[in-house]
């Protein structure tokens, strides 16, 4: 017997992610304030949003995601850009140089809810002002983290990375199914069922 998936989360990124994995999901935004506690580390930030956003959506019945991507240069989170100048912004202060991306995951089912974060080195290759003006100008930055989509125009961007490419698209597939299992469920390639 499947149990039914909700994805808390308006990301396409994240829509494409469980449908590659042949899941079948309701979407369900789970509009929570992410503002930043100070003092808060990066990586319990985007933890503690997964856990908020799987909360605010989760259903009787049914297993729940949520995730948080944020990027980390220098110490500072860079969130989604406001506008295309501030998207060029953050490019600059990414290109020719390494930052951290980190994605917290959460999976709730029944009473239990389980999460994690998964964190993973990207390296830009150097860009100067006419490809950060191209690239912003294709509109893609701008509902991304860091202001870049690894998986899109954004690839010819990285130079490399060390982790996993998925945290970077914003799920951690592997880390998903690893707390599927923590909640009493297991991934059958195309399904969630409870363990038996």
């Amino acid at each position: 017997m499947s149990v039914p998936l909700v994805l808390a989360s308006a990301s396409p990124r994240r829509r494409e992610l469980l449908t590659l994995l042949g899941l079948t999901f309701d979407v369900v935004p789970g509009g929570v304030d992410e503002t930043w506690q100070g003092g808060e580390p990066p990586a319990v930030h985007a933890e503690r949003l997964a856990r908020a956003k799987a909360g605010a959506v989760h259903r009787p019945g049914a297993a729940t995601v949520a995730a948080d991507t944020i990027v980390v240069v220098d110490g500072d989170i860079l969130g989604k850009p406001r506008d295309r100048e501030e998207a060029g912004v953050m490019l600059r202060r990414l290109a020719g140089r390494d930052h951290v991306v980190h994605t917290g995951i959460a999976v709730a089912y029944g009473a239990r809810t389980a999460s994690d974060v998964v964190s993973t080195r990207v390296w830009f290759r150097p860009l100067d002002d006419a490809v950060i003006a191209a690239y912003v100008a294709t509109g893609e930055p701008m509902d991304k983290a860091g202001a870049y989509g690894i998986q899109g125009y954004g690839a010819v961007l990285v130079d490399r990375i060390d982790g996993d490419y998925f945290t970077v698209m914003g799920l951690g597939l592997a880390r998903f199914v690893d707390l599927l299992g923590a909640v009493g469920l297991r991934y059958a390639f195309g399904a969630i069922t409870p363990v038996p």
